[in-house]
């Protein structure tokens, strides 16, 4: 494959908000060992992107500092010391930034081959959501078959997935959205119940419930408190970002006396082994339900890549359903 030595990008001019996205010209990246470049097709629009954007979330420093943290195309060229992969083939990959351009370098343990069916436009949904999810409510949360689990923001890319995948092995899944038509989109999906925060309160349908053993949460703020009584005994809270703010007031007796589990993650400064691991387990464990067909990505919208800044002001508004893509191809 013959590669330009210029690309198409979007960069960050200035943290602030979505109008600093900014169409550039920059080098096409080299891969480095262990690397894969990928000709971009598709790139997920994270709220990590947004986070970044702000200058909120400062990217590793080995990463590139254009946004973009998942994508699908086709592998355009190998670094050093890569093996598994052929220049053509068809990929999604995490990557550690850099998917808002033409072309992208990520490590090759961190990429993972198109599920047999699905196009490149919705296998470019998979790696941040699935990475996440997976990682957090399975690996570091333990959810089981058969217990309680809680994801709010159901509608979002991580709720949409994190609904899917748990009722597919068999948790039974609540959820939170913030509209009927969002909440009937989740019962859909396989959440046994969808709760409407602007209308009921997720404590007292949990604790009714019996609890639950795990709940996902990206809210923070005052949602933490409440979850700690939204819990069963022995129950797991695990905290993945923090929209309404990460301080609050926390009565840590509960904790003791009900012997709760309070932790929680971030995907992107996790060591490049942590995420080729995380791989691992999608590859052996998620990869197969997508191809069964019980797990398929919400898509919400997509938007040309000169228009990632619309993109930013559509998942900043959150009134998207599921996921939010830039066209390159």
């Amino acid at each position: 494959m013959t590669l330009p030595k210029t690309m198409r990008a979007i960069e960050i001019s200035a943290p602030g908000g979505p109008e600093v996205l900014t169409p550039v010209e920059v080098p096409v990246p080299v891969p480095g060992p262990g690397q894969i470049l990928i000709e971009v097709h598709w790139a997920g629009v994270n709220r990590p992107d947004a986070l970044q954007r702000a200058g909120a979330y400062a990217p590793p420093p080995s990463a590139s500092p254009l946004p973009g943290l998942e994508a699908s195309g086709r592998v355009a060229a190998l670094g050093p010391d890569v093996s598994g992969w052929s220049v053509g083939d068809a990929v999604c990959a995490l990557l550690p930034g850099g998917g808002y351009a033409e072309y992208v370098a990520t490590p090759a343990a961190h990429a993972l081959p198109i599920p047999a069916g699905m196009d490149l436009r919705e296998a470019a949904c998979l790696p941040e959501t699935c990475y996440t999810v997976w990682s957090n409510v399975f690996m570091r949360g333990g959810l089981k078959a058969g217990e309680v689990f809680l994801v709010h923001g159901g509608s979002s890319g991580i709720g949409t997935t994190a609904i899917q995948i748990a009722s597919a092995l068999g948790a039974r899944v609540f959820t939170t959205a913030g509209s009927a038509e969002k909440c009937a989109v989740c019962e859909g999906l396989g959440a046994e119940r969808a709760i409407n925060y602007r209308e009921e309160d997720f404590v007292d349908i949990l604790r009714a419930a019996g609890g639950a053993d795990l709940i996902l949460d990206m809210v923070g703020g005052d949602y933490i408190s409440r979850n700690i009584k939204a819990l069963a005994d022995d129950g797991r809270l695990v905290q993945i970002a923090f929209l309404s703010g990460p301080k609050v007031e926390l009565n840590f007796a509960q904790v003791m006396t009900r012997r709760l589990t309070i932790t929680g993650s971030t995907l992107r400064p996790q060591s490049d082994l942590a995420k080729a691991r995380i791989a691992e387990e999608l590859r052996a464990h998620v990869w197969p339900l997508i191809e069964g067909g019980r797990l398929k990505p919400v898509m919400d919208s997509e938007f040309p890549l000169d228009q990632a800044a619309e993109a930013h002001r559509r998942i900043e508004s959150s009134g998207h359903i599921g996921k939010i893509v830039l066209k390159l191809r």
